[in-house]
């Protein structure tokens, strides 16, 4: 166990951000989970942007590599292109 004063600190510093950043991405997971189940073309044109948008942020703030983010918007918006 740590003792110093500011090594406690940043164990409890790391675990909130620990934390936070499993939230943000599982969050992004749903997201584009439920925009691959969505059958509905229009629906998914409107949650497209949005779901790009959350990517991106996290892609920025480092939670996920900037190239999987990439990766995924591309693969979602060729999933949402073949709709009919």
């Amino acid at each position: 166990m740590a003792n110093h004063k500011s090594s406690l600190k940043r164990i409890r510093q790391t675990q909130t951000r620990r934390l936070n950043n499993r939230y943000y991405a599982k969050t992004a997971r749903n997201a584009v989970r439920k925009l691959r189940a969505t059958t509905d073309k229009a629906e998914a044109e409107a949650m497209l942007p949005k779901v790009c948008s959350m990517l991106d942020r996290l892609a920025k703030k480092g939670i996920i590599h900037k190239n999987k983010a990439a990766n995924l918007k591309s693969g979602l918006t060729v999933a949402v292109n073949k709709l009919a």
